[in-house]
């Protein structure tokens, strides 16, 4: 089940962050602005931008997985500068999340997980994909989602969501 939740689900909405991208990128061009205006923008003052936002959302997935399986995630910079570069972190991070398997979760209710931010405290597997892992990921999507929606770009819950996996 976590497998499904953190890999399966997670590849899907990075997926669909490219793709809200790109119509960033042809909103950008449509109304001829620099999208530099976009990947810097934020809904308040102390908020991190949009560019911000996907370094986080990969993050999250990237580390989400390896701490519960017990794998070494990849290291990411935070040096992107433009819609190519976030592109590529999107990319990177659906590769490292394409070498899970669902076996690799096996043990995830009973493995501890911490974070250097955490000062010695942990959660278990389980309670670390629910309580953390999970919720962190949707809320630097749903962010940088609203980031773009709020400054014009003509995306909607389809967008977000992406294509359904509909049974006939």
């Amino acid at each position: 089940m976590l497998y499904d939740l953190l890999v399966v689900q997670f590849e899907r909405s990075l997926r669909n962050m490219t793709l809200i991208l790109n119509k960033a990128v042809a909103y950008s061009e449509h109304k001829k602005f620099d999208i530099n205006v976009l990947l810097n923008s934020r809904l308040a003052p102390d908020q991190f931008n949009f560019t911000r936002q996907i370094q986080i959302l990969c993050d999250t997935a990237k580390f989400g997985a390896a701490r519960i399986t017990g794998k070494e995630a990849p290291s990411f910079e935070d040096n992107e500068t433009t819609v190519d570069q976030l592109k590529t972190r999107i990319d990177k991070t659906l590769n490292y999340l394409r070498t899970f398997q669902p076996k690799d979760f096996d043990g995830a209710s009973v493995c501890k997980v911490t974070t250097p931010r955490w000062e010695g405290k942990y959660l278990f597997g389980t309670e670390y994909a629910s309580q953390h892992v999970i919720p962190n990921f949707y809320f630097h999507m749903t962010t940088a989602y609203a980031i773009l929606r709020h400054n014009g770009v003509d995306i909607g819950k389809k967008d977000f969501l992406g294509e359904l996996t509909f049974k006939a």
